[in-house]
């Protein structure tokens, strides 16, 4: 039986159409990839460099991003908020902000203290803050910000609860000025809680991952095109071949 390739328009349109979109969403996300590896590059350069002094001045939030930093002054538990809904080993919990008073000045550097959990009631339990000047050191982060603004003004006791911790929002609320980084204390480091930081990830698998599944996709319509043509080329000599 002499076999003809009769492509189906339906099908060669879409794709014509979804092809090319697939291996462009395909090639955006390995070019994503590749930015997100240099960025990890970095992460990693800063994670090892020497360890930076945060000041009692205002520094840009570039200059202290992602390197190890220290900090000393004095704890000012009175401005403290508690990021609720933080799970740790299985437990709900909070993640305890403390501002820092810098040493030398009254500029604040916000320092995670760790993770606490919650109460049976849902309150989080007494939290210690220490007295006296002590040395806060950390990795410097910047907290991506985000749109969900509900819970701004839940309380608990002396405590404020925030969904989430909005570095922007706690600078306009706070009467002090406030470095744009947050520390996140050493495990080692005296006055924290529970504290398991990750490594810096900047996401460089999520895109391959994006990448593999447009690929895919683009192949699978290929071959659902090319099957579904060549069954139509089959069953249309079939019935030439009945009719002759």
């Amino acid at each position: 039986m002499k076999r003809r390739f009769r492509p189906a328009p339906i099908l060669g349109l879409a794709l014509l159409l979804l092809l090319p979109l697939f291996l462009v969403q395909g090639f955006w996300q390995l070019q994503r990839a590749e930015e997100k590896r240099r960025l990890q590059e970095e992460y990693d350069r800063r994670a090892t460099a020497p360890v930076m002094r945060v000041e009692p001045r205002l520094q840009q939030a570039e200059d202290l991003r992602f390197h190890r930093v220290v900090a000393r002054g004095y704890y000012d538990a009175r401005n403290q908020v508690l990021i609720g809904n933080r799970v740790h080993a299985g437990r709900v919990g909070y993640h305890v902000i403390t501002p820092l008073r810098i040493e030398g000045g009254e500029v604040r550097v916000l320092v995670n203290r760790g993770w606490v959990p919650q109460r049976e009631d849902g309150a989080p339990p007494p939290i210690d803050v220490p007295a006296g000047l002590v040395e806060a050191g950390g990795i410097a982060t910047a907290p991506a910000e985000k749109p969900l603004t509900l819970g701004w003004t839940r309380s608990r006791g002396a405590l404020t609860v925030w969904p989430h911790l909005d570095m922007r929002r706690y600078a306009e609320l706070a009467p002090f000025a406030v470095q744009p980084v947050l520390i996140l204390l050493n495990p080692g480091s005296p006055g924290g809680f529970a504290r398991e930081w990750s490594r810096l990830d900047a996401g460089i698998a999520m895109h391959e991952g994006y990448a593999y599944q447009w690929f895919v996709l683009a192949g699978v319509l290929l071959v659902v095109y090319l099957v579904i043509t060549l069954r139509r080329a089959e069953r249309d000599d079939r019935t030439s071949e009945n009719e002759k």
